[in-house]
């Protein structure tokens, strides 16, 4: 795993047939030409990130309410009337309707544009990504597209454990099943060994998070007669072992665990958070697996000082 850091890594020794990992520097100046000959390109990808974010909203909405994601189309929740397709218009909808209904005057929640921001600002994000998982040499194109749709999954996940503290297991399950096929055709595209070594080793991540989490639930039951941690959880962590392997979901739960105590701490001291509420946490796992993708094992190994 430690040759996968994007680099060429002291006392490694390759192949004589095995080209040497591109270095971060390399991958990005793959994209250099395209994102210097057209700078719409971010433009366009923010477009396009956006109103998948609007896309995202109606899942995180519907799906708990057992609804249609496609049908009926989009619609206000308490009158029933059907959005005009320029009301459909990330962000620049809510803007026109001021936060409002068109029909009913019913308040529409901030949270909408706010979403199709953030999904628009990772598809942008995800163009310089520095993803350590994927082998030694991955074509740029691929772990951008890589990115968009892990960002775009993880997405709905922590709208829905933060209003209903629930990952639904259809999408961790797909989700874990999209990580090891997109990990497959970005590890056997760098060669069969390179493909086969990167599958085993998330494969073997997946189950590591599974397990581990359902381990740490189990004790702390046994230990505070609750449940520390949800099985959601355990399947949201099976999910980012298959995408970011064995390094990367060690890194996220670091970062998860950091950024939830200092959280939780500052809820319940401030009393927004009840002695024994309970709030999400997968969010944080999310949020982690997110900034790993992002930025790479070797920058967070580096801020943890773990580098070895």
């Amino acid at each position: 795993m430690a040759a996968w850091h994007g680099a060429v890594q002291p006392g490694c020794v390759y192949p004589a047939n095995h080209p040497l990992p591109l270095s971060p520097e390399a991958r990005l100046s793959a994209l250099a030409p395209l994102l210097a000959s057209s700078p719409a390109v971010p433009v366009v990808v923010a477009l396009l990130g956006a109103c998948v974010g609007s896309f995202l909203n109606v899942v995180a909405w519907r799906l708990p309410r057992e609804e249609s994601v496609v049908l009926p189309p989009s619609h206000c929740p308490r009158c029933g009337s059907r959005l005009r397709w320029f009301e459909n218009v990330p962000l620049l909808g809510w803007l026109l309707l001021r936060g409002r209904c068109g029909h009913c005057g019913a308040p529409i929640s901030c949270r909408y544009p706010l979403v199709e921001l953030l999904s628009a600002g990772l598809w942008v994000a995800a163009l310089l990504a520095q993803p350590s998982a994927m082998g030694p040499n991955p074509q740029p194109w691929l772990l951008v597209a890589a990115g968009w749709l892990l960002l775009s999954w993880l997405l709905p996940l922590v709208l829905i454990d933060i209003d209903r503290l629930w990952l639904p297991e259809p999408l961790c399950r797909v989700g874990l099943l999209l990580g090891l096929a997109v990990t497959a055709v970005i590890g056997f595209q760098q060669g069969s060994e390179t493909g086969r070594e990167l599958l085993f080793h998330h494969l073997v991540a997946a189950g590591v998070g599974l397990v581990g989490f359902e381990t740490v639930s189990a004790l702390a039951h046994k230990a505070i007669g609750r449940p520390a941690l949800g099985l959601g959880d355990a399947k949201l962590a099976a999910l980012l072992g298959a995408w970011l392997g064995l390094t990367g979901l060690g890194i996220t739960v670091i970062l998860a665990v950091f950024a939830g105590a200092v959280l939780g701490s500052i809820g319940r001291l401030s009393g927004l958070l009840g002695k024994h509420q309970p709030f999400p946490f997968g969010p944080f796992l999310a949020a982690g697996g997110a900034a790993v993708w992002l930025l790479g094992n070797d920058l967070w190994l580096a801020v943890l000082g773990l580098v070895w």
